[in-house]
């Protein structure tokens, strides 16, 4: 009854539904679950599981050029839901792909023998704004440069592809474990008849993770999250993490750094500090080394690292490997490093640095997305078919001035899932991003932040630009 006006589209996956409109088999008890509601039992599920969230107090923070804006993250009370043996399938790729980009930034830091090899251009490396020189002949304990990975992924007719690599400074996780906490609850009956995969057990994978990372010979070291700040737009999530893994939440005023040893300060006076899960932009860790305006940072933190004395997770230069030029060679990275055939494919992409990209992509502005290399979180993006005229010509404009700095990629038709709209079930677009931990070794947990596209005909998920959140089902076999 609930599904009597749902829209398919067969050139569109739909998460729920085969083509011919009958539910997916790992989706029938939820389908059947809905579809028995009444209208006014549909919308008290949505509004319960809204104003719970809310009452989380989960906001993200909006910038805009003369003002932020802190909201409440929207939510969608649907689960999305995914097979276990997919997603098996979907973790072995993950896993592939943080492997080949430490070795690659390893690599880039050290000898560049990928670049020496001609399989990464050296100025695509060099030219990255995210490149530090800083950490030329660094060397990762255990090689692992990118303890957390947050990586984009996206579903189209053809399958799963990988969108974007986040392995700065990942967000998103405490939406995922929020979001599961009170659609659980919506749904206490169905899911536990469903076993459906556990993300409470994230922060004991992280906390194990960090631990794993500590400078060799401490056995029981100790962990702080470094914020920025209570201004930060995820300094939600900072707190969150931080009471979850039992680390200390610290700004850079709580550090001091004397003798190549970091410590905190507390009220019984230093205590060292082993391990720091970062969440603060490279630019702003020591202003001895990087920005010196930084307020933010630890005067000296880059000689205690550099010196094996604390650990940063993930370590400075990290950018270089999500920083959307260098995505366009991480199958490449793959071959190179691993010799295996890349699980995940990448979506196509023309790099507006090569001349003939840039006039295809100048020739085909109506038809595809336009990204700024080092921008993240949907900012610095055209989406040809749904800009306007002046704004294609603004963009044409930005790819000739500064063509290095752009890539572009054609338009894909996310998958949609069923979401509860002004009272009725609509389909609407979604992607996921699982959280990829690697320590001594991979850790992934069944889940992912599924973000949706709320606004009807919108392809951006994004929260900064209308998009939202829903809970994310892994189904045991």
């Amino acid at each position: 009854m609930n599904f009597d006006s749902y829209d398919l589209d067969p050139a569109v996956f739909d998460e729920m539904f085969h083509a011919d409109g009958g539910p997916r088999r790992h989706c029938r008890p939820l389908y059947e679950a809905l579809d028995g509601l009444s209208p006014a039992g549909l919308m008290a599920v949505g509004e319960w599981v809204s104003r719970s969230f809310s009452n989380e107090g989960i906001t993200f923070t909006v910038y805009g050029d003369d003002e932020t804006d802190e909201r409440i993250i929207p939510v969608d009370c649907i689960p999305r839901i995914m097979a276990g043996s997919e997603w098996r399938r979907l973790t072995l790729g993950l896993e592939q792909r943080l492997a080949a980009i430490n070795m690659f930034l390893e690599d880039v830091y050290g000898g560049a023998r990928i670049v020496r090899d001609g399989v990464v251009p050296p100025e695509v490396v060099r030219g990255c704004p995210h490149y530090r020189l800083e950490m030329r002949g660094f060397s990762a304990p255990g090689g692992v440069w990118v303890g957390v990975a947050g990586t984009d992924l996206v579903r189209t007719v053809d399958g799963f592809k990988v969108l974007e690599d986040n392995v700065r400074v990942p967000s998103g996780v405490s939406y995922m474990m929020a979001v599961r906490k009170v659609t659980k609850a919506a749904y206490r009956r169905l899911y536990r008849r469903s076993r459906v995969g556990e993300v409470e057990n994230y922060p004991r994978l992280l906390a194990d993770t960090l631990r794993e990372l500590a400078p060799e010979g401490r056995s029981d070291p100790t962990v702080a999250l470094l914020t920025p700040g209570v201004y930060n737009s995820a300094f939600y999530e900072h707190m969150f993490l931080a009471r979850q893994i039992g680390a200390e939440l610290v700004e850079g005023r709580d550090l001091l750094v004397e003798g190549g040893f970091v410590y905190m300060r507390t009220t019984a006076g230093l205590r060292r500090v082993d391990v720091i899960y970062r969440r603060i932009d490279d630019d702003f860790l020591d202003p001895l080394v990087f920005r010196p305006d930084s307020l933010l940072g630890v005067p000296g933190l880059m000689h205690a690292f550099r010196l094996g004395n604390v650990s940063l997770v993930n370590a400075p230069g990290t950018g270089v490997a999500d920083d959307k030029s260098v995505y366009a060679y991480v199958p490449d990275m793959i071959r190179y490093y691993l010799g295996e055939a890349p699980l995940l494919a990448n979506v196509d992409t023309y790099l507006c640095r090569r001349p003939e990209d840039l006039e295809y992509t100048l020739d085909n502005l109506e038809h595809l997305v336009v990204k700024q290399v080092g921008e993240s979180g949907g900012y610095g993006m055209l989406i040809g078919p749904h800009a306007a005229p002046e704004e294609r010509e603004d963009f044409a404009r930005r790819l000739r001035a500064d063509p290095a700095g752009y890539i572009s990629q054609p338009t894909l038709a996310l998958s949609r899932s069923p979401c509860l709209i002004e009272g009725g079930l609509e389909p609407r677009r979604v992607d996921l991003r699982p959280f990829v931990l690697q320590g001594r070794e991979a850790r992934i947990a069944p889940g992912a932040l599924c973000r949706v596209a709320l606004r009807r005909g919108s392809l951006v998920v994004n929260s900064s630009q209308g998009g939202g959140v829903k809970d994310f089902w892994v189904l045991e076999d």
